[in-house]
């Protein structure tokens, strides 16, 4: 067994081959071909949780497991830890040990992205970044690389750090250009972006309500029913696409307070399969994460290490 740390794994895993990984394991979720069952959250306090997600196809298995522990800035530890074990669906054999927090970044930067090709009807050359984290370094460098957007903003409630982040990105992208927004002046001040990607753990609303119709909203953060990135009124003025219907159903924070429809919601699968209705203003996109994503990017991960 191969145990990769975060720098390896990163390197294992491009985004160039995780987007058609994912749309490989999209398919083969809707056709009962991967078995991921919906992800075990047992609580540690009320601050921290121990996630378990597995997911078995007929080449391979693996099992997630993270712990996310919010008050770990105190410690001067990273808020999530974890490993994904992955192992041959036909012997059990090990295979690899790779780092979970990375893992998890860029397969959810991944998911972003295919939501952008499948969603977006123009390659997108500008983006908006709500947050400063983990999340929005791996989702800038899948924009910059996959789709090669070069225009920025970066908006969070803490200017000061917002331009950090914002230099700090700038020297990994240098032909980029970026520019820092406090949260609060969206409302007064938004950026004309192809794409607004709110990714905090916010308990009310970050994304603006008004945002162009062209633009296409992605919320990646809220993953708990009481975390909200998405207005109501933005989603219910708008066709909601999830990636993951089940797990939307008592993650999506977001969709749960707004009284979604469920009916009319659209998962990820079911629109690479069959495409989604043209409408006058483009869909929102909200993701909470699922093993067959995981899964995906373990068989890229897998085969990197067989060249």
């Amino acid at each position: 067994m191969q145990i990769l740390d975060a720098e390896a794994t990163a390197a294992a895993l491009p985004y160039s081959a995780l987007v058609p990984a994912l749309i490989l394991a999209a398919q083969q979720l809707r056709e009962g071909k991967i078995n991921a069952p919906e992800r075990m959250v047992i609580e540690i306090d009320q601050a921290s949780a121990l996630l378990c997600m597995p997911a078995i196809s007929a080449d391979l298995g693996i099992t997630k497991l993270v712990t996310v522990h919010a008050n770990n800035a105190q410690h001067q530890l990273p808020a999530i830890q974890g490993e994904v074990v992955v192992f041959d669906a036909s012997t059990g054999r090990r295979l690899a040990l790779l780092d979970g927090p990375t893992v998890t970044a860029r397969r959810t930067a991944a998911v972003s992205l295919l939501g952008i090709q499948a969603l977006l009807p123009v390659k997108p050359t500008s983006a908006l970044l709500i947050g400063t984290g983990v999340q929005a370094i791996a989702h800038a460098d899948g924009l910059v690389d996959y789709f090669g957007v070069t225009e920025f903003w970066v908006a969070a409630r803490d200017l000061q750090k917002t331009q950090l982040f914002c230099d700090a990105l700038q020297q990994r992208h240098p032909h980029i250009v970026v520019k820092a927004l406090s949260a609060a002046a969206l409302e007064t001040d938004l950026p004309r972006t192809d794409v607004v990607i709110a990714l905090t753990t916010s308990k009310t609303a970050v994304i603006p309500a008004h945002i162009a119709p062209t633009t296409l909203a992605i919320g990646v953060g809220a993953f708990k029913p009481d975390m909200v990135e998405f207005p109501a009124q933005l989603l219910h003025s708008r066709t909601v696409v999830v990636d993951c219907l089940a797990g939307a159903k008592h993650e999506a924070g977001d969709l749960l307070q707004a009284n979604i429809d469920w009916s009319k919601v659209r998962e990820l699968p079911e629109v690479l399969a069959l495409g989604i209705e043209q409408q006058p203003a483009l869909p929102v996109f909200k993701t909470v994460g699922q093993a067959a994503w995981d899964l995906a990017a373990a068989r890229v991960a897998i085969a990197s290490l067989e060249k």
